[in-house]
C-alpha cells in the first residue's frame, strides 16, 4: 500500500514539474513585441486619436523645469496652468473652467509626446486638477472633468484613460490662471 502511494505521489510530481514551464509560457505572453515603438503610432490608437482632435505636436523648447519626466515606467507632467485667467464663481462660468482645465490637458499630452516620442502605448494613471475658486464655489469636480473628458477621448474612458483625479479649489494660482492640471502616465511596454 505504502508503495503505491509513492509512485501515485511521484506521477503527480513529474506531472506538475513538466507543467511548470508551460506555465511560465503562459504567463510570459506572446513572444513579439506588440507594444509601440517609440515615435510610431498605432493605426486607430491615442496618437491618431489627438491628431484628429486638431491637437498639434512639435518638440518643445526646454524650460526652466522639466515639461515632463520619466523615471522607470512612469510619466509625471509639470503642472500647466490654463491662458484662460479668473476665479470660478466669481467671474468664470462652470464652462469657462472646463475649456481651461482642456486647455491645461492639451498643453499635459503635448509635453507628454515631447518626453516619450508617441501617445501609443501609455496609460493615464492620475491627475490632479487646481481650481482657482471663490470660497463658495464646489463645483471643481465639474471644472476638471474638462481635462479628464480630453483625456477619456484619447485614450478612452473606460481603458487606458480611465484614471485616478483629484480636484482642488485654491484661492489663487500663478499668473491668474483658472486651473492648473498635472498628470501622471505608465509605459505599457
Amino acid at each position: 500500500m505504502q508503495q503505491g502511494r509513492t509512485w501515485i505521489f511521484l506521477g503527480a510530481a513529474v506531472i506538475l514539474i513538466a507543467a511548470i514551464p508551460i506555465g511560465l509560457f503562459a504567463l510570459a505572453g506572446p513572444t513579439e513585441d506588440a507594444s509601440p515603438q517609440k515615435g510610431k503610432a498605432d493605426k486607430d490608437g491615442p496618437q491618431k486619436r489627438a491628431e484628429a482632435l486638431g491637437i498639434k505636436f512639435e518638440k518643445l523648447k526646454p524650460g526652466y523645469l522639466n515639461w515632463c519626466n520619466r523615471s522607470g515606467k512612469m510619466l509625471y507632467s509639470s503642472g500647466f496652468s490654463s491662458e484662460i485667467k479668473g476665479t470660478l464663481g466669481k467671474n468664470l462660468t462652470v464652462k469657462e473652467g472646463q475649456d481651461a482645465a482642456r486647455q491645461c490637458a492639451v498643453r499635459i499630452v503635448q509635453a507628454v509626446w515631447d518626453r516619450h516620442g508617441t501617445l501609443d502605448g501609455l496609460r493615464v494613471i492620475k491627475v490632479l486638477g487646481c481650481v482657482n475658486a471663490a470660497p463658495d464655489f464646489t463645483d471643481h469636480p465639474k471644472v476638471v472633468n474638462g481635462a479628464s473628458d480630453l483625456l477619456h477621448e484619447i485614450w478612452g474612458k473606460d481603458t487606458d484613460g480611465h484614471h485616478a483625479r483629484s480636484a482642488l479649489g485654491f484661492s489663487s494660482l500663478p499668473f491668474g490662471a483658472a486651473v492648473e492640471v498635472e498628470a501622471i502616465f505608465e509605459i505599457k511596454d
